[in-house]
């Protein structure tokens, strides 16, 4: 065999590498959803493809946030963690006001269901957590347990508590014993860190095959039907969180407050917003958006490190728009008209429950039965339009996401935890610059 046969698998792997993870991602994503429509529930023979991948990104979230935070929190002072903590759940709690407001004032202005026969269906009323359950569950009983079991506001909860302890011994102790071996521990944690992002980028590379699969046997099982049927909901869903997006994220966010381009911080994010969009889960995207952050953004490990793994549990701006929507649809569909009053309780509804019910799967549709049995509508309402609950969670999800990263880089800059001068930021033009923006080039 010649060299130059030898040699040709290696170039051709070399010039697949080289076309940006992202664009790869996306033909898997368009390749698998018609193949699903084409194929039907043929496709569903494709799923352990697909779940290989979802168990993979699942692997790394309980590691990757040990690790991150802990690496975080070296950096941080009690002072600065305080400044960095406050600073991010406000602006969470802020954003997810204001997507509550632009979702029920979409729902106004477009007035969906007001065409849809209501046709019954069953649903299950599920009770939200109660503010105390929300609140000791932060503290868990057995921490280990925590983690074994996925409780990500538990595992933040034990991991800064013993950062900063480690990191308040580090500043006070006179022994150096104790001093080297917290060096030594950090310098661990930092191996461990670049260790899970190389992980993460093989991880990725399986995701072309994975969103593939993924993609098929969605759309193979469920169908487009249920999309069509229920498609002003989901338009004007689709309109809210676009606006949320480009208003909030992209104007007041990144223009306003950063001084960016909306396209360069858009480029850093999108490999995140694409990975939420297929899997429907920003805890399980929750390593890519790491990497995007850490990589493309260049948010310091300080403040992403704290602030996205919260996000990933807390933010519920796109939910906040899919129920303000899904209420007043809900209501038209059964001749119910919502008063100022009513929607008032919609509104602080859907922003006290979003944490207490953003790490239970189903989420969506657990927070829908709350609020329909707040204002009165009848909760079979539920079963109607839980046939575009896959495409609504997508939707929503890639919202959050984006939200995670404006949020984090907001708050880097107010910390001086961001570097605009790197990543996509150095190609990108200055929003108060000469105008003219561009796209940094891929990965």
């Amino acid at each position: 065999m010649s060299t130059t046969q030898e040699s040709l698998p290696r170039r051709t792997w070399e010039q697949y590498r080289s076309i940006p993870i992202i664009y790869r991602i996306a033909v898997a994503f368009v390749l698998g959803t018609a193949l699903g429509a084409i194929a039907g529930e043929r496709a569903a023979v494709l799923s352990p493809l697909g779940d290989l991948f979802l168990r993979l990104l699942e692997m790394l979230i309980i590691p990757l946030i040990v690790f991150t935070l802990l690496g975080g929190m070296r950096k941080l002072t009690p002072s600065k963690l305080g400044k960095v903590g406050g600073l991010t759940v406000a602006l969470y709690a802020a954003t997810t006001t204001i997507a509550a407001l632009i979702g029920l004032a979409v729902a106004n202005l477009f007035d969906p269901g007001t065409a849809v026969e209501f046709t019954g269906g069953e649903a299950q009323q599920a009770e939200p957590p109660s503010v105390s359950e929300v609140a000791l569950g932060i503290v868990p009983e057995n921490p280990l347990a925590a983690m074994v079991n996925g409780e990500i506001l538990a595992t933040i909860f034990v991991v800064i508590v013993f950062g900063l302890a480690l990191t308040i011994v580090r500043e006070s102790t006179t022994e150096e014993p104790i001093a080297d071996a917290i060096d030594g521990f950090f310098a661990f944690i930092d191996a461990g860190t670049q260790a899970l992002f190389t992980i993460v980028w093989g991880v990725m590379e399986y995701g072309v095959v994975g969103v593939f699969a993924l993609m098929a046997a969605a759309i193979g099982t469920e169908g487009l039907g249920a999309i069509v049927q229920l498609g002003a909901l989901v338009g004007v869903i689709a309109i809210g969180i676009a606006i949320h997006m480009t208003v909030t994220y992209l104007g007041v966010m990144t223009v306003g407050i950063l001084g960016q381009s909306p396209l360069s911080f858009l480029n850093g994010a999108k490999d995140a917003m694409v990975t939420a969009f297929t899997i429907r889960s920003s805890s399980g995207t929750l390593p890519v958006t790491i990497t995007d952050a850490e990589t493309n953004l260049r948010i310091d490990e300080s403040v992403y490190g704290f602030g996205l793994p919260l996000g990933a549990t807390i933010n519920m701006d796109g939910a906040a728009i899919r129920q303000a929507v899904t209420v007043v649809f809900a209501a038209n569909m059964v001749g119910v008209s919502l008063g100022l009053g009513d929607q008032l309780i919609v509104l602080a509804t859907v922003i006290l429950i979003s944490i207490g019910t953003a790490g239970v799967p189903g989420a969506g549709l657990i927070m829908l039965t709350v609020i329909l049995n707040a204002v009165g509508l009848p909760l079979e309402i539920v079963g109607f339009v839980a046939g575009v609950d896959p495409i609504l969670g997508r939707i929503a999800t890639t919202n959050n996401v984006t939200g995670d990263l404006a949020v984090a880089s907001v708050v880097g800059k107010w910390t001086d935890g961001i570097d605009l001068t790197e990543g996509v930021w150095a190609d990108g033009s200055q929003a108060s610059g000469d105008g003219e923006d561009s796209v940094a080039a891929g990965d």
